[in-house]
């Protein structure tokens, strides 16, 4: 059975360029949740591509041929996010555009039902991509991000979107819940040469596809990683991003953002930190970038509780009013 090839996602140019416009998008979000339509914007910024939004039912990028189906899963803050690499995760929802025949009939036979249902959707949105460039040859793509729940840390890969073929695989009907859970009925789908696990099929409760995929080694040339708070850097030195609002702040507060100035201005304040405000309004989305001494930030962080770097800044500015 083939595997999904890896494929390079960005250039240099604009691998830098995702760091700097998610770094702008993190400092912007004050702890929210990473929506699908945010990265969207990141990854078509960066790659100088007409933002089309993201979509539950439309294939995600559309542009000159490529087509790229983009899924993100949100991960644990207890690790570093590369400790997940080499590991298989399952993504919650591959696709909803499916129907169930019946949970009454033979496992394999449903779920290959299902899976084709599957390739036939991934021959449409091929079909659809192909009719809007005009292009014969398409590059079709499934983009993998894995995001830490505290927007320090991110992965991204892209691989082929192949087409599952029915055949290859087998499956067995899996009662789950129980107790005050309700019960339901899912498909666990095996393939047939390596008996492992590549798909859970929910059947109730909206039923969808959950993908089992791997995550590639640390050291894979078309891994891509950013770290957009906390970032550090040679030297003992930590980068910091803030939304401009904030960065104007500190330089009319405080000079200009010179490492060793606004360390000492970070250490001097927080040791006489009193009871902030209210926070600042962030009304610009790009970003401001700076470093601090890791003894300053490491400072900042246990003096103030923030749920990002741009939140420790703003509680900084207020302290010092």
């Amino acid at each position: 059975m083939r595997r999904p090839e890896i494929l390079p996602a960005f250039t240099k140019k604009e691998y830098l360029k995702v760091h700097f416009h998610l770094a702008s998008k993190v400092a912007t979000m004050l702890g929210r949740k990473l929506e699908e339509d945010g990265w969207q914007a990141v990854y078509c910024n960066a790659k100088e591509i007409p933002l089309t939004g993201w979509s539950n039912l439309n294939i995600d990028i559309t542009h000159d041929g490529l087509g790229v189906e983009q899924k993100m899963l949100c991960v644990r803050a207890n690790k570093r996010i590369k400790e997940y690499c080499g590991t298989s995760l399952m993504h919650p929802s591959l696709t909803r555009s499916i129907r169930i025949p019946s949970t009454e009939d033979d496992a394999t036979e449903v779920a290959q039902e299902i899976l084709q249902q599957y390739a036939d959707l991934i021959t449409q949105r091929t079909e659809m991509v192909e009719k809007s460039s005009g292009k014969k040859q398409t590059d079709m793509r499934v983009g993998w991000l894995l995001w830490q729940v505290t927007l320090k840390e991110f992965l991204y890969f892209e691989e082929e979107m192949l087409a599952p073929i029915p055949a290859n695989y087998y499956a067995e009907w899996v009662e789950s819940g129980g107790g005050l859970r309700k019960r339901s009925i899912n498909l666990w789908v095996y393939e047939k040469d390596t008996g492992i696990k590549r798909y859970s099929i929910t059947t109730s409760a909206g039923a969808k596809i959950q993908a089992y995929f791997e995550v590639p080694p640390p050291n894979h040339p078309h891994l891509y990683y950013f770290r957009v708070q906390g970032e550090r850097l040679k030297n003992s030195l930590i980068r910091i991003w803030v939304t401009k609002t904030t960065a104007i702040c500190l330089q009319q507060m405080f000079g200009e953002l010179e490492t060793k100035k606004i360390s000492e201005v970070v250490m001097n304040h927080c040791a006489k930190a009193k009871e902030v405000g209210d926070e600042l309004k962030a009304y610009d989305d790009s970003a401001v970038s700076f470093t601090i001494t890791e003894e300053a930030y490491n400072i900042l962080q246990s003096t103030f509780e923030s749920v990002s770097d741009e939140h420790l800044f703003q509680q900084l500015i207020n302290s010092a009013v």
